[in-house]
């Protein structure tokens, strides 16, 4: 993979989230993954150090032009260390539970800017002899697309354990540039980029006119007068839309990519419809449990959109839109509320909404970086609630991928939290599941876990409206054991009571016209015994 970065600047929308960031709200991309066996951390760090020379943004560190005058730069860390990037943290026992914990704890802190902004954290001990990983990389490096193309290269296609070199790989680290030549060049490179912006806004535009003539010039206005109130209203505060505060909490769930795709299939939608579906009946299901009111309430969903073409999957940086896509809540039947999600999605494209927001970002971002620095941690303790939650979807590879021969079960992914959006949510798709990663506030959100449950009970709701039946699960017949035959066995005749009838066990007589024939009492068995398969 080659660093394919604007020089060696940061662009203006990666210096963005590097100025929202403040102490004890990082903004990272993260994932955690869980493999299956014990994986050593000198064999793996081994295999990380043989995989850098084809990351070469992983040696280089963040510098910010000298008094903000231009944009920050990405420089060699002529001191780098791999040390300082590879944790190992063992568990006793370590269930699910225990890994989401120190996930949390992990993913709720801020990185060193003296240092190159990702870290690898091997958890020992999980059950199963099972190892865990939690990757982190900060959001002014890469996107969620980008960090899925870092992990392709970190990891291997194959099972096969690949050979680790023997002695030590040298990375060469070039001398940084002296104070002066930085502060030029970085004027230089900022009112080049500025200069590029303004007119890559300018064909953006025309290139938006274009299209909307194509179209006919103008959307059917059935549609703009039903959903264009909705995009214009002001978000309303949910429950935990309140200021982040932390620490953070992290919680997961996994659901069958092909019953999604089966779901998609029967009701004509697209797989991000019924993955923005079944978050929007989760969070009502939410909001329910708590007691609140979602009668006549919108919910607003942040939803990032890939602008990437298929040349620069594996570039590095932030690739992307911001979409709002605003659901009712109070859409019951699952089948309508795809519908509803379908229709707003389907009009959102055909207003061209992704590029307009595209447009407007990069214009908010061409403010002086001076200015973005000291805005930056200030904005992010602003009381303003711009959308409810982030949902991003991040399509991912679907064959096992491998670390030192280990296969990769799971792979969660994670997306930061903050300002008065303490409660988020992403979506991986991996080797035929999707998982989804919720990120939360404690004070937000305390039981943050209770939406893994929401999740899977909004899902087989949808699953039994597009008439998919779950797996069939084989029955595995217990085997009784005979006790072990003393030395001598002395085998007694006991005589069996016949069994007692209701009537005799509560003293009423029995008609004789009440007696369960054969063929009811073979009916009673049977649905009983379905009912303690789905209670089990």
């Amino acid at each position: 993979m080659q660093d394919h970065s604007q020089g060696d600047r940061l662009s203006w929308g990666d210096t963005v989230f590097l100025h929202l960031e403040r102490e004890g709200m990082p903004l990272n991309v993260a994932s955690v993954c869980i493999f299956d066996g014990e994986i050593q951390f000198r064999d793996f760090t081994q295999s990380v150090e043989s995989k850098l020379p084809l990351l070469p943004r992983y040696l280089k560190r963040v510098v910010s032009a000298p008094f903000n005058l231009g944009l920050p730069s990405w420089e060699y860390d002529t001191n780098f260390d791999l040390k300082n990037h590879l944790h190992e943290i063992t568990l006793e026992n370590g269930s699910e539970t225990k890994l989401k914990n120190i996930a949390g704890g992990i993913l709720g802190k801020v990185m060193d800017r003296q240092r190159p902004l990702w870290d690898l954290t091997l958890v020992h001990g999980l059950t199963n002899h099972r190892t865990g990983l939690v990757a982190r990389l900060h959001h002014c490096l890469a996107d969620g697309i980008a960090g899925v193309g870092i992990m392709n290269v970190l990891l291997d296609a194959s099972p096969e354990a690949p050979r680790l070199p023997k002695r030590r790989v040298r990375l060469q680290v070039p001398p940084g540039r002296d104070p002066l030549n930085a502060l030029l060049g970085s004027v230089v490179d900022s009112y080049s980029e500025f200069v590029k912006r303004i007119l890559s806004a300018l064909a953006d535009l025309l290139s938006m006119a274009e299209r909307v003539v194509a179209n006919g010039g103008s959307l059917p206005s059935d549609e703009v007068s039903r959903f264009l109130p909705e995009l214009t209203a002001f978000t309303e505060r949910l429950r935990f839309n309140v200021l982040y505060r932390g620490p953070q909490k992290f919680a997961w769930a996994d659901l069958s990519l092909a019953d999604v795709k089966a779901i998609k299939q029967t009701f004509g939608a697209s797989v991000n419809d019924v993955i923005l579906s079944l978050v929007t009946a989760t969070i009502r299901r939410y909001l329910e449990f708590h007691g609140d009111r979602v009668k006549g309430r919108l919910f607003r969903m942040m939803v990032p959109v890939n602008l990437r073409g298929s040349e620069s999957a594996s570039d590095l940086g932030n690739r992307i839109s911001l979409v709002p896509v605003t659901i009712p809540l109070d859409i019951r039947k699952p089948q309508e509320l795809l519908a509803a999600v379908h229709k707003r999605t389907e009009f959102l494209k055909s207003m061209h909404a992704p590029e307009l927001i595209s447009l407007a970002g990069g214009l908010i971002g061409m403010f002086p970086t001076a200015l973005q620095a000291a805005v930056g941690p200030i904005a992010s303790r602003l009381p303003i609630t711009p959308f409810n939650l982030v949902c991003t979807n991040v399509p991912g590879p679907q064959h096992p991928l491998y670390l030192l021969g280990r296969k990769m079960l799971h792979w969660y992914p994670y997306v930061p939290v903050g300002g008065e959006m303490p409660l988020n949510c992403a979506i991986l798709s991996y080797d035929g599941r999707l998982y989804f990663g919720f990120s939360g506030d404690r004070q937000a959100a305390p039981d943050l876990r209770r939406l893994e449950g929401l999740l899977r009970v909004s899902f087989a709701e949808l699953r039994e409206a597009a008439e998919i039946r779950p797996p069939y699960k084989k029955k595995v017949a217990r085997v009784k054991r005979r006790p072990r035959p003393s030395a001598v066995t002395v085998r007694v005749p006991i005589a069996v009571p016949a069994a007692r009838t209701t009537a005799e066990s509560t003293g009423e007589a029995e008609s004789p016209g009440e007696a369960e024939s054969p063929g009811e009492k073979a009916s009673r068995l049977e649905k009983l015994e379905v009912l303690r398969q789905l209670v089990a």
